[in-house]
């Protein structure tokens, strides 16, 4: 893991991919924020398929677990010749996967002040084990649910990451007002017109008072965070519970 030196806001991140789908990521990284910080040189994103490294004539990378049961397990002979030839043996694969730890705003604010992240997208029905050990240092998982593949995880976490590093967002203090950087959800928005089909904007709003707009955005945002997310108020978000 590496991390990037404080004030080095210029620096680039790179992002790693290994996916057995390239194709899939295209249309979302081609787009919005993800795409203006590649213009702007902050992030790099390399997509690595793992069917390139495969020893097999028809680029199998999968194969029936020892001692039996369902599905198909990554096989470990691509995984690792693809992280040795992209130069990542000294970074800690982040591995998506319904077992893993949940991705939370904090992991991804972790996550964005490193200088290179190497991401690999899980697949079948687990990857070998040697992997895990040998290549992996975080698990992560984007909810309690299963989806068909690790690509969609993939592109949660990058445009999660891509959004915090310094210069991505046209105003650096979107990032620090949004929900769960606060620890409670955020506050609820109004736009002109200030009447609209009979629906008014709290004058407090209207008011010019920033002290007092402050105090009704904060009670709003913890009335709002209790009713939806209460975990979130007991600490189980970040196990402190």
């Amino acid at each position: 893991m590496f991390l990037r030196k404080a004030g080095a806001e210029t620096n680039v991140v790179r992002i790693d991919i290994l996916t057995l789908f390239p194709g899939m990521f295209g249309g979302v990284f081609d787009e919005s924020i993800v795409k203006r910080a590649r213009e702007k040189s902050l992030v790099e994103i390399h997509i690595h398929n793992i069917r390139d490294y495969s020893h097999d004539k028809h680029r199998k990378v999968d194969d029936r677990p020892f001692g039996g049961g369902p599905g198909m397990i990554l096989k470990p002979e691509p995984v690792f010749e693809c992280v040795e030839k992209i130069g990542a043996t000294d970074c800690r694969l982040i591995y998506l996967t319904p077992q893993g730890e949940r991705l939370t705003q904090k992991k991804t604010e972790e996550f964005s002040r490193r200088e290179r992240l190497v991401v690999l997208c899980g697949h079948y029905e687990e990857v070998d084990e040697r992997i895990r050990t040998s290549l992996v240092g975080e698990e992560i998982s984007i909810g309690d649910y299963v989806l068909s593949n690790g690509e969609i995880p993939a592109m949660v976490v990058v445009d999660a990451v891509v959004r915090l590093i310094p210069g991505a967002l046209g105003d650096a203090r979107s990032a620090e007002d949004e929900s769960f950087t606060s620890g409670v959800l955020d506050y609820p928005q109004y736009t002109r017109p200030a009447e609209f089909r009979g629906m008014t904007v709290p004058e407090v709003l209207l008011s010019g008072n920033h002290q007092e707009i402050r105090k009704w955005r904060k009670k709003m945002a913890l009335e709002r965070t209790k009713k939806v997310r209460p975990d979130l108020l007991r600490g189980e978000e970040d196990g402190s519970a």
